[in-house]
């Protein structure tokens, strides 16, 4: 079995794989502090309710875009589950494509992963929506290299930016509210985030197929990906767990 570990800036997720089959997956919040230990008796009473046991993970990957983090999950590993992990964008970890932008060591571990998710399931030139702490449009070429991208706030922080900045502002959920135009503070910040995301989206995406050249299929993943597919034709799927396909992938071809 396969335990791969997906450390964003929000969220950190921890899915336990059988092949292609998820048999069970966590999320805590990202804590560069949180200790090796700490995890360790987190994920096992949580492992424990699926039934599953430290000794039938054989292999394990790791993902991180928060380098504070990298040894205690990396310590996880070595003195809890007696494992090496592999850490993607060690030396040794090859992704199987080309970056093709002028600085690739700059780009986003789980922005490469994503795109190898991505490729695995769909072959073709592709734009990847990914809803996270930042809003990212990722470019795919049909060979699975990553030919850069654009980088938004994301949806949540301009949520919290918006009540952080403003005094009088309150501090609301994103949901579709149900008229465009808000009748109260609430309806109204609620209205300017999902229709503006939404209008981004239809304005964003046209831009970058024209400037592309070649038609492109629109894979929307994140945790809010699916609040946003419905309501724009330009979406045509939502694939949550694409960081988590593309780690799998990417030890199947390192473990060969």
């Amino acid at each position: 079995m396969l335990l791969a570990i997906d450390c964003g800036n929000t969220n950190t997720v921890f899915a336990i794989y059988n092949g292609e089959k998820k048999l069970g997956m966590w999320r805590i919040s990202t804590d560069s502090e949180r200790t090796s230990d700490e995890y360790a008796v987190w994920l096992t009473q949580l492992m424990s309710l699926k039934n599953l046991r430290v000794g039938m993970i054989k292999e394990v990957i790791i993902t991180t875009v928060v380098p504070r983090t990298r040894f205690n999950l990396n310590k996880l590993i070595n003195n809890h589950f007696n494992i090496t992990p592999l850490i993607v964008r060690e030396p040794n970890v090859d992704l199987g494509i080309k970056i093709l932008v002028e600085r690739p060591e700059q780009v986003g571990s789980d922005r490469l992963v994503t795109a190898v998710g991505a490729h695995t399931r769909y072959p073709e030139d592709l734009i990847v929506i990914d809803f996270g702490t930042g809003t990212t449009f990722d470019i795919i070429d049909n060979n699975g290299n990553w030919c850069g991208g654009v980088i938004s706030p994301g949806v949540n922080l301009s949520l919290e930016a918006l009540s952080m900045a403003g005094a009088l502002l309150p501090r609301v959920n994103i949901e579709k509210p149900k008229n465009i135009i808000g009748g109260n503070t609430v309806a109204a910040m609620q209205s300017g985030v999902f229709w503006g995301y939404v209008s981004m989206i239809e304005g964003m995406v046209p831009r970058i197929i024209e400037e592309y050249g070649l038609p492109m299929k629109v894979i929307a993943t994140g945790g809010l990906a699916s609040l946003f597919v419905d309501y724009t034709d330009i979406i045509e799927i939502a694939e949550p767990d694409l960081t988590l396909l593309g780690l799998i992938e990417i030890n199947r071809r390192n473990r060969k």
